[in-house]
């Protein structure tokens, strides 16, 4: 039986229809003048008789149009002793509030309210409460990079660079609870010999610095110093094997910077601080000690925000009057110590 070969038929060709522009689904922006920015900032400024402060750990730019550069108290006491109506805080939301409750005439601004802290949100005011009916009669001692409502049920507080200081002054029999940061208690503990509780809690960006990630920029780097954070997980290993070698809060490390007959420094903490040693100590060279040790919550604030914070005097942050009176007394005490 023989069988006709069938003809071949080409299948028709689908052809789409037009598609039609929905311009809604655009997602462009058009790319900032930055030096307009910069403009409206200054004419901003003065205008709303505003200061500006920024964080060690902000973007350069951020630094650069700032008033003040340096850690959170220290921008909050600056601030207060001018005569501005505005403070534009530069930094993360605890900082904010520890301006607001240090100025409570002035109008503080936070230019993006995203940006927390990963070590204030570890700690709550009810968790400080519960240990105190734990302990009675004992004391608590909070970093300041606490929320403004922990401030209120501390007894003390302290920065990095005095919290040694503060922890020696307190009587030897009393029991103590020092939060949030176990990193930064360490440092206390190995310095003042005192037993003390310790929260749980940590900077995520201190913590994931790696005893390897030193290690590695000091084979790079043989010559160069560490500057190192007492926040940082990796302080305890690295003081293991240089058990000479000092911690430094950010203004210790300027200090120390321009103190030493060093060149190259090794700077081991937030990537931000390079750009302050290196703005504050010229001529010497600042290495970070990860890239990758970078705030996110920080590098919120651009300079596009806080143009419009400016311009807007919004986002606001503020602190209740009866949270804010009793905040103070632990900042108050922590100075009259110094």
């Amino acid at each position: 039986m023989t069988h006709t070969p069938q003809a071949v038929t080409e299948p028709t060709p689908v052809v789409p229809r037009p598609q039609v522009p929905h311009r809604d689904l655009l997602q462009l922006e058009v790319l900032p003048d930055e030096a307009q920015i910069r403009a409206d900032i200054e004419r901003l400024r003065r205008e709303r008789n505003a200061v500006i402060i920024a964080h060690n750990y902000q973007r350069p730019e951020v630094q650069g149009i700032a008033d003040f550069v340096g850690d959170s108290l220290g921008l909050s006491r600056q601030a207060a002793r001018t005569d501005a109506d505005v403070i534009v805080f530069a930094g993360v939301h605890f900082m904010a509030e520890t301006a607001a409750i240090l100025s409570p005439d002035k109008t503080v601004l936070l230019p993006d309210l995203r940006a927390g802290c990963s070590l204030a949100d570890t700690v709550t005011a009810q968790g400080i409460r519960d240990w105190k009916a734990r302990n009675p009669g004992g004391l608590v001692v909070t970093y300041v990079n606490t929320t403004a409502d922990v401030k209120a049920e501390s007894d003390y507080c302290c920065t990095s660079g005095n919290a040694v200081q503060i922890v020696a002054s307190l009587p030897a029999d009393v029991p103590v609870l020092f939060a949030p940061d176990r990193f930064l208690a360490a440092h206390v503990i190995r310095e003042t010999g005192r037993a003390m509780d310790v929260w749980d809690g940590a900077c995520h960006v201190h913590e994931a610095i790696r005893p390897e990630d030193v290690q590695g920029q000091q084979l790079a780097h043989p010559d160069a110093e560490l500057l190192i954070h007492p926040e940082c997980g990796c302080s305890s290993r690295v003081l293991g094997a240089l058990p000479d070698l000092k911690l430094y809060s950010t203004e210790g490390m300027i200090h120390r910077a321009r103190a030493s007959s060093a060149q190259e420094f090794i700077v081991v903490t937030e990537t931000g601080m390079v750009t302050r040693l290196e703005n504050d100590v010229p001529g010497k060279t600042f290495i970070p000690v990860s890239r990758t040790a970078c705030c996110e919550y920080m590098k919120m604030i651009t300079l596009e925000n806080i143009r419009d914070a400016l311009l807007n005097l919004e986002p606001r942050v503020t602190v209740p009057a009866d949270i804010r009176e009793r905040a103070l007394v632990p900042i108050e005490r922590m100075l009259a110590i110094g």
